[in-house]
């Protein structure tokens, strides 16, 4: 009897040993020779084998499986870790795919481009999950992960190059963990992400760099956030703008390549920023005085505070602050990890006051938007003394000193941190300057194309000037109008402007402007000295349709000065005052040396005909030298403005060839308003206002209207009296020309040297031209 129980007994347990053992074993169709650390890898199959239940890590490598079925992992009862990567036939993970597995803490899921599918339940009850990676899948919609409910200290969700998911949804990251989240989105094909997208969550980093197609993030996409984000990266995106809201928590900003965020939140948003890696130099002037200074009241609140907080809230030392367990407030040492290594540093940290440092902080002291019901929310109790939260928020938004931020790139010579007008003198002065400018030469534009003369040369020369100086006007009003719209805030303005079609505007007027303006001076300059010069030769005089060809080759010439920054030859977007300083090619240089030369050689040129205009009026032989002097300081004055407004642009051609400003643009920009449109300002005045003829055209033109009726009168009696004598002394040398000399000629000598300065060149001008070009060119 008894050797029959044995018997029946090894029967009954032998397949159940068997079945055991097989449980225990591997798979045959995967490999195991690494099962000394209880490792399983597959291998190009198609069904999931049963895995032992003593399995910790399993890798699934070039599968092809079509699902991931329910429960397909749960006979694995230890398993901490699964890969799957290359699967291109592996389509959906259905219900419970991944459903409680206790110690599972990494999941990671590559290169499976037809998954397209992942179920709302397919990753859930997780308590111990540390990592979920998915990468490079066909996804189309962001997957639903909210059934996780790690509690892991720091859950980490890397969802990268997913090309075809095109937003983040709201609550997109409620319910992943309880604790801190870190969350790394890059290489997407992300559009937008919605408001409230990360609602819910404690924010460590949030990495969307390289998500090149993101051009909108909704200004409530942080809202409702129980704290953080500490970090935002946003490098080689489409963001045009950040939230204004969740930047209060931030601590380190990357924004590399983001070339289309060109505008920041108001800087008194980032009240903890320490580092700020951006674009653009110009940001970083926004941070370079965001440490507040407080004012003597605030000094003494904050010192009454800080009083007030030894004796009855918190110290910087070992404080323990509360934070949420379930319905419990328990008292813990912030981000403290027991049984960690990571335990000593926290503490440490904690102990030496980083308060600022603690993910908790802003949660326990309400650093939440109002409207948003969080984590902070469920700590207030109704009975406390509300004036705690109070005072905790002031201590930490008025009386913190705050922290330099570590900004970069850093802003150059040329791009000083600075109102486009960096002293308050030149503000207001710029504004005077080009409404004189624009108001002279309008008023002289207006009075040449109105006159009752004919179109002469002179007053064709003076209207292309005129209009020269007129845009030169235009430019500094549109600077001058910039500068007050982005008063003390010109660094959150400055790419907008410098990159924008306005500064290119503002550029091609300054640069069209001030070369044609030489361009005409010269050829005004050389017209008179050439009148003076030919004056006897008749068959040499000059005509309308020469000047005309003279000026159009100068329009041609000048636009194309004007229009090749704008094509790419130097930049106007180089500096705030939008000149073309910009030299990083050989070509741009070669075009700014080119201004340069031609601007001295047109003031040389000037210059030399001056000279040769006043040795040709000097009469060695006539004592008085009260007219020569009177010649020679009108001289003088004409040549020293063109010197001063030419000066300006060879500093700034100068220093745009050195890359290197031979004066601060800070200082530069004295030049700029003061000298550079000088020009623009007295040649209406030189050159047209003070003289006689002119000052008759307005007398004619208002006694249009019924004004200055006499002064007309008397202005056009002299034009008809001159005009008559000048006929008379026509047909008189052209007697003289037939008799072949003789006395007559010889005693009208001394009457034309009386009417014209006793010169014998000016008889032979006063002779040849009518009475306002007369006058004009004895300016």
């Amino acid at each position: 009897m008894q050797v029959i129980t044995c018997a029946l007994f090894a029967l009954v347990s032998l397949p159940v040993s068997s079945t055991v053992s097989e449980a225990d074993s591997c798979p045959a169709v995967c490999e195991c020779s690494e099962w000394k650390t209880h490792t399983i890898s597959c291998f190009d199959i198609d069904i999931l084998p049963r895995f032992p239940a003593s399995t910790e890590t399993l890798w699934l490598f070039e599968t092809s499986l079509s699902s991931v079925p329910a429960d397909a992992f749960s006979s694995m009862v230890n398993i901490s870790r699964i890969y799957i990567s290359v699967d291109i036939t592996l389509q959906r993970l259905e219900r419970h795919s991944f459903y409680s597995l206790r110690k599972i803490t990494h999941i990671e899921i590559r290169n499976a481009k037809s998954l397209t599918y992942i179920d709302p339940e397919a990753f859930k009850n997780l308590p111990n999950l540390k990592y979920l990676g998915i990468f490079n899948t066909g996804l189309t919609f962001f997957p639903d992960l909210s059934n996780i409910h790690s509690n892991d200290m720091n859950f980490i969700l890397e969802i990268v190059d997913h090309p075809y998911i095109t937003e983040i949804p709201t609550n997109s990251f409620r319910g992943i963990t309880s604790d801190v989240l870190t969350v790394m989105l890059y290489g997407n094909g992300f559009r937008e992400i919605q408001h409230h997208a990360f609602n819910g969550t404690k924010l460590d980093q949030v990495d969307l760099h390289r998500n090149k197609y993101l051009t909108k993030m909704d200004e409530r996409a942080f809202a409702g956030t129980i704290s953080g984000p500490m970090l935002l990266d946003v490098s080689l995106t489409g963001i045009t703008t950040l939230p204004t809201t969740g930047m209060d928590t931030l601590r380190e900003l990357k924004a590399r390549n983001a070339w289309a965020l060109k505008k920041l939140p108001p800087i008194k948003t980032f009240k903890h920023l320490t580092i700020a890696n951006l674009t653009y130099p110009s940001h970083c002037c926004g941070f370079k005085n965001l440490k507040k200074k407080r004012g003597f009241l605030e000094y003494i609140i904050c010192n009454l505070t800080a009083f007030y907080d030894q004796h009855h809230k918190r110290s910087v030392g070992p404080l323990r602050i509360p934070s949420l367990q379930g319905e419990s407030v328990v008292e813990t040492i912030p981000d403290q990890e027991p049984n960690d290594g990571g335990h000593r540093e926290s503490q440490e940290d904690w102990t030496r006051g980083d308060f600022h440092g603690s993910l908790h902080y802003h949660a326990y002291f309400g650093g939440q938007p109002d409207e948003d019901v969080g984590f902070g929310e469920t700590l207030k109790n109704p009975q406390e003394d509300t004036s705690q939260d109070f005072d905790s928020r002031y201590d930490y938004v008025v009386c913190e000193e705050g922290e330099e931020v570590s900004c970069a790139p850093v802003p150059d010579e040329f791009n000083p941190c600075e109102d486009i007008m960096g002293f308050g003198f030149l503000r207001v002065s710029v504004w005077f300057v080009s409404l004189l400018a624009v108001l002279g030469n309008v008023v002289v534009l207006l009075v040449l194309l109105t006159s009752h003369y004919k179109l002469s040369v002179s007053r064709f020369l003076m209207c292309h000037l005129a209009f020269a100086d007129l845009c030169m006007g235009i430019y500094l009003l549109l600077i001058a109008s910039v500068d007050l719209h982005t008063r003390a805030e010109y660094f959150n303005h400055a790419i907008d402007w410098q990159t924008g079609p306005g500064c290119g505007l503002a550029g091609f007027f300054t640069v069209f402007a001030s070369e044609l303006s030489v361009y005409t001076l010269t050829v005004i300059t050389l017209e008179r000295w050439y009148a003076i010069t030919f004056a006897m030769r008749l068959d040499r005089k000059l005509h309308l349709h020469h000047a005309a060809a003279v000026m159009l080759g100068g329009w041609l010439f000048c636009l194309l000065l004007a229009l090749l920054p704008l094509v790419g030859v130097s930049s106007y977007q180089k500096v705030s005052i939008c000149l073309p300083m910009d030299t990083q090619s050989t070509v741009a240089q070669v075009y700014i040396l080119s201004v340069l030369v031609l601007n001295i050689l047109a003031f040389l040129v000037i210059c030399a005909c001056y000279f040769k205009i006043y040795c040709a009026v000097h009469n060695p032989h006539y004592r008085s030298g009260s007219k020569d002097t009177n010649i020679a300081k009108r001289m003088a004055v004409l040549i020293f403005t063109d010197f001063l407004c030419m000066a300006p642009i060879s500093f700034y051609a100068m220093s745009a060839v050195l890359d290197r400003p031979l004066i601060t643009v800070s200082n530069s920009k004295i030049l700029l308003v003061l000298f550079y449109p000088l020009n623009s300002c007295a040649n209406p005045f030189l050159y047209a206002i003070f003289t006689k003829a002119f000052r008759g055209d307005v007398f004619i033109l208002l006694s249009k209207v019924g004004l200055c009726q006499q002064r007309a009168q008397l202005f056009r009696g002299q034009t008809v009296s001159s005009k008559g004598s000048s006929g008379t002394s026509q047909v008189r040398r052209d007697k003289d020309k037939v008799k072949k000399g003789g006395s007559g000629g010889q005693e009208e000598v001394p009457i034309h040297l009386k009417m014209c300065s006793g010169h014998t060149y000016h008889q032979a001008v006063c002779q040849q031209t009518n009475p306002e070009e007369s006058q004009s060119l004895n300016t």
